[in-house]
């Protein structure tokens, strides 16, 4: 499929529209088919569950292997999480025909789920699931369909660190490891954005997954590789583009796919057919961007209780702040007492509205920073 934009904001469009990664999809594709599980971590938007998606759409795994891809970020207990996975694993077994998913549904009853086949034997597109009463019994029954299904199994948990947040996480975490460790016939990627939290969990002695994964960081593209990406993408339109646009682009949001392709997308619709594109359309880009983004980052400051909002701001405004508590950041920014902008930071970190990196703290959404600069620094 050619699309009208090649620089993709919504998902996994394919090897075409999917920039680099080789030597990550080679390592996460050998250590999954050798039976390793691996946690693999990096900030939001760098492009975790693409790289998933590519590796899961190679030939050596989509030919041999069930695979299946779970986001529980909205999940907040166990049932919530087995409701997603029983769902996850039922739409990606459905285009492999009614055989396969009543085997799946004759092991896994407590789920329920309603599903129908039309007078060609196909399964319908309606797929609900039934109301679950014991997710205990519900996860067990999952496990028991994956270790017996008739290929080998790989299973990637998106946002895995939300685990931790459940009510009963630690109970979760420990059952989990123990079905994972006996299940032989399927592998697992746990991704997760909050690199603390996914340290913790995996490099933790006290912790139930401690030592069982390998460790694999995400890193930015590297920017000449992107660069040679996105010339080639105008190119093949029939329209130029500066080198120096991406490299500028790629300084602006260190590298971070997600803001990167939101740019081109913009710089590519606004250039004619023939035409070139230079650094002079990069401010405009981001104006255009911010200013369709603006009615919803209105919203979300208004939803922000006010003592976390002066805090994000002032966050967002800095840039990156190493100590939260000074006094000479309080005193900047106008702001109560340490402890009440400590129990600012606790809730803004708890709802991903900032992010605790190696430098210190940052807004999770750059372009939400940029927002704020912009608008909101008077």
């Amino acid at each position: 499929m050619i699309m009208n934009n090649p620089f993709v904001t919504n998902g996994y469009a394919g090897e075409r529209y999917f920039c680099d990664r080789i030597e990550e999809t080679r390592t996460l594709i050998d250590l999954l088919t050798n039976g390793n599980n691996v946690a693999l971590i990096s900030p939001r938007r760098l492009g975790k569950t693409d790289l998933i998606r590519h590796c899961f759409a190679q030939p050596a795994v989509k030919d041999s292997y069930y695979t299946f891809l779970i986001d529980i970020y909205a999940t907040s207990s166990l049932q919530d999480f087995v409701n997603v996975l029983g769902r996850s694993i039922i739409d990606a077994l459905r285009p492999f025909g009614k055989k396969v998913l009543q085997r799946f549904i004759d092991v896994v009853t407590s789920l329920r789920p309603d599903i129908s086949f039309d007078v060609f034997g196909q399964p319908s597109l309606g797929v609900s699931m039934g109301s679950i009463d014991k997710p205990e019994a519900s996860l067990d029954e999952i496990f028991r369909f994956l270790e017996n299904a008739d290929r080998p199994c790989l299973v990637a948990i998106d946002e895995f660190q939300q685990i931790a947040s459940y009510n009963d996480g630690a109970n979760v975490e420990a059952m989990l490891r123990t079905y994972i460790q006996r299940c032989r016939n399927a592998n697992f990627v746990f991704a997760g954005s909050q690199r603390h939290v996914m340290d913790n969990m995996f490099t933790s002695p006290s912790r139930p997954f401690y030592q069982s994964v390998t460790l694999m960081n995400l890193k930015p593209l590297e920017v000449d590789v992107y660069r040679d990406f996105a010339v080639g993408l105008f190119d093949e339109a029939g329209k130029f583009l500066l080198p120096e646009v991406v490299d500028q682009v790629y300084g602006d949001f260190n590298g971070v796919t997600a803001y990167m392709q939101r740019l081109m997308n913009v710089l590519f619709m606004r250039t004619p057919h023939g035409e070139t594109c230079t650094t002079q359309m990069i401010d405009g880009a981001i104006s255009y961007t911010l200013d369709m983004a603006s009615d919803t980052y209105e919203t979300l400051l208004c939803q922000i209780p006010e003592r976390q909002r002066n805090v994000f701001i002032a966050i967002a405004i800095e840039g990156e702040v190493a100590n939260v508590t000074s006094g000479a950041f309080i005193r900047k920014y106008h702001l109560p007492s340490a402890s009440s902008v400590n129990s600012a930071v606790k809730g803004l970190l708890a709802k991903d509205f900032i992010t605790l990196g190696k430098n210190g703290y940052q807004a999770y959404d750059k372009l939400f920073a940029l927002w704020v600069r912009r608008y909101m620094n008077i």
